[in-house]
């Protein structure tokens, strides 16, 4: 059945959306259309309205809503290349989805291929490896590396998925300083590009793909499955202390002046947190206002808590977490939320963080300040994070000393104030901020900022290998690099 041309009105479960009469609106999927996909895919195909499409569908973030023309949920390498030839051969858009922690755009015209049944993992205990499929998350990895007394470079919330974790450079708060990003740690990857061929993507087979992939996101093609190195790390010191928010500025001094002396084994950051009086938070956080210094040491607790000790000085804690623990207890350390909650955040990078830079930030959400920013997150780098990999990767914040991310939460009718609030705190501290961002930390709306992101050199050379890889730009509901013309 033919929609091109009809004035409809696509109605959903949270808005709804005249289109306009013209040729250019998309094409719905036919049921027959989607038969034939089906009949040659080993997972599942589904339409709008047909059981199961809603799960698929839902993203971590409950203020983002993605409505696909079709979706594949994959099952293998196999069944990713079904659905991209489908969409070639339709000449529409390709999603990928694992977990949806980080969505852009709606997909309205889109075959979205859902990954999430594709979470093998394999751990070469003598080769110190992990093998992964495109839908495993971090808490699967980390539980199964911890077995033979092996971490990877996982990121802070165990639900994220590896993956898109990975592709956008992957800044691990436990290893990272110590070991760069994770995309560094890639040692292959399983690619299926636009022209629906499976390629084996390394360093050696097709060097551009494999620079390309490693910090581009997902622009060049679908991830199926991606081999990377763990590291022989048991155990480590850390945890959180939290003191009052009226000590912030105390707190932020000592910090900032401790951390540059500290060994890359020892990771921290800082943070400031306007928490709701949920039940499911610690009852001395709950509906408090605090600020938290987390620390990541792999070394010994007794040199880990000799190392800490000038911090804890600084004044009576609200709540000490800071211990010897298992790697497989890492999630601990942030205790960020593993439940689908509304939210809005966005982050930059920050060259330098002077005197004049600290008392900027207990401005903007300090005691004083009259922000409702749930977070706002500052991440000391450095050491490895600013050395190369041997194979070189699209990793653009090379050099840049400080991430700063800034969450809000509340309900999309709130977007506005949302924006608001976390855009007040990076306009804020702009005289400091660094020319390249983590693609990681990127809201939906910068979607077109792709050149400002990877610094125009790194960005010409990504646009000419997505020109050889994905010339009609298949892969561009992300933060998009358009072909090179």
């Amino acid at each position: 059945m033919n929609f091109v041309g009809l004035c409809v009105i696509i109605r959903t479960r949270n808005r709804t959306c005249d289109v306009t009469c013209n040729d250019s609106f998309p094409m719905l999927v036919s049921s027959e259309d989607a038969a034939s996909l089906a009949a040659v895919v080993t997972g599942s195909v589904l339409l709008p309205g047909d059981s199961g499409y809603d799960d698929e569908r839902a993203v971590f973030n409950l203020n983002h809503e993605l409505m696909p023309a079709v979706i594949v949920v994959v099952e293998n390498a196999a069944d990713v290349q079904a659905a991209i030839a489908f969409a070639a051969a339709r000449r529409r858009p390709v999603l990928v989805k694992a977990t949806g922690h980080q969505m852009v755009g709606t997909a309205d015209d889109a075959v979205m291929i859902a990954t999430r049944r594709m979470n093998d993992v394999t751990i070469d205990a003598v080769g110190r490896t992990a093998r992964v499929g495109a839908g495993a998350v971090w808490g699967e990895v980390v539980a199964a590396a911890a077995k033979d007394g092996l971490a990877p470079l996982n990121g802070s919330n165990p639900t994220v998925g590896v993956c898109g974790y990975t592709l956008g450079g992957g800044l691990s708060p436990t290893l990272g300083r110590s070991h760069g990003y994770a995309a560094d740690h890639v040692r292959s990857l399983e690619v299926v590009t636009a022209d629906g061929e499976l390629r084996q993507v390394d360093a050696h087979s097709e060097p551009e793909l494999f620079w390309a992939m490693l910090g581009g996101k997902g622009n060049f093609g679908v991830v199926t499955a991606l081999e990377f190195d763990v590291f022989p790390v048991a155990r480590l010191y850390g945890g959180g202390i939290y003191f009052p928010g009226e000590r912030m500025a105390d707190v932020l001094r000592a910090w900032t002046a401790w951390h540059p002396g500290t060994p890359e084994t020892m990771i921290s950051s800082f943070a400031v947190l306007r928490l709701p009086p949920l039940p499911a938070l610690p009852e001395p956080l709950r509906g408090v206002f605090s600020v938290s210094l987390r620390f990541a040491y792999n070394g010994t607790a007794v040199d880990g808590e000799r190392m800490i000790a000038p911090l804890r000085a600084v004044g009576p804690a609200i709540l000490d977490t800071v211990r010897d623990m298992p790697y497989s207890e890492v999630a601990s350390i942030h205790d960020e939320p593993t439940e689908p909650l509304p939210y809005y955040e966005r982050g930059v990078m920050l060259r330098e963080f002077p005197a004049q830079a600290q008392d900027r930030l207990i401005e903007l959400v300090g005691p004083e300040s009259d922000t409702t920013m749930w977070i706002a997150e500052l991440r000391a780098l450095g050491g490895a994070w600013d050395r190369e990999p041997a194979a070189g990767n699209a990793v653009a914040t090379r050099g840049l000393p400080y991430s700063l991310l800034g969450v809000e939460v509340g309900p999309l009718s709130q977007e506005q104030r949302l924006k608001e609030s976390v855009a007040a705190l990076l306009d804020g501290m702009k005289p400091w901020a660094g020319d390249r961002r983590l693609v990681n930390n990127l809201a939906p709306e910068e979607a077109a900022d792709a050149a400002a992101v990877y610094g125009p050199e790194r960005h010409a050379r990504l646009a000419a290998v997505k020109r050889t890889y994905d010339p009609t730009n298949m892969f561009r509901i992300n933060h998009n690099v358009a072909p090179a013309t």
